[in-house]
């Protein structure tokens, strides 16, 4: 086995869905031979402003809600890239997939500024609640755009289309029985600047009482 196939562990993934289930955290590396990244990712309708601050503080990545592209395409949210009518939308090649999943950015109206601990954790609590019950109208009423909270949109058939952190989050709020809506933020380095090393972040979920789970645990698991 090479160093970028970890072996399947699917007792933890089993604790990463009971985890959040309970509305708690995991931490989810995706792979070696992906962007090689570990993402805090929360089901989006447990998230309150202690959370938002552990997003930036122990986190410290861009804070996006995954919704599912059902609920997407309900609530008529496109990709981005395809609003876009400017030259660098064009070329958009990545290292690491085929395409970025970033939807558009929202604040609740009823926010202030939209960036704070508080008003971001209502914007992300509120999605979460749209996500279960999508209605375009409803949204328009509830959010604008743009915002400070970035929307992601997963691919259709989830894990069989593409293996990113937002179509993982999304899996596993399905198995855990919730909303298609996750909380997802790149863990960073302090001293390197560059994504947390899948030891260091054990570490933190060890430190942390949290789940620490690899991407490849949670395919087998949940495909």
């Amino acid at each position: 086995m090479s160093r970028s196939e970890p072996a399947v562990d699917t007792e933890t993934a089993a604790d990463a869905v009971r985890a959040f289930a309970r509305g708690e955290p995991v931490l989810i590396h995706d792979a070696a031979d992906r962007e090689g990244e570990t993402d805090l990712v929360y089901p989006a309708g447990a998230v309150d402003p202690d959370a938002v601050a552990r997003l930036r503080n122990d986190a410290g990545g861009l804070v996006c809600v995954a919704l599912s592209d059902g609920v997407a395409g309900t609530l008529d949210l496109p990709f981005v890239r395809e609003t876009l009518d400017h030259p660098a939308a064009a070329d958009h090649d990545l290292g690491y997939d085929e395409r970025s999943s970033f939807s558009i950015t929202v604040n609740h109206r009823d926010t202030f500024t939209g960036i704070t601990d508080e008003d971001r954790a209502l914007t992300i609590r509120e999605l979460a609640a749209v996500a279960a019950d999508p209605d375009p109208e409803a949204f328009a009423e509830r959010f604008r755009a743009p915002g400070h909270v970035h929307l992601l949109r997963a691919a259709p058939d989830l894990l069989a289309d593409r293996e990113g952190h937002t179509e993982l989050g999304i899996a596993l709020a399905a198995a855990a029985d919730r909303p298609p809506a996750a909380v997802v933020c790149e863990m960073l380095d302090d001293e390197t600047g560059g994504a947390l090393p899948p030891a260091a972040a054990r570490a933190y979920a060890d430190r942390e009482g949290l789940v620490y789970v690899e991407g490849a645990s949670l395919l087998a698991a949940l495909r």
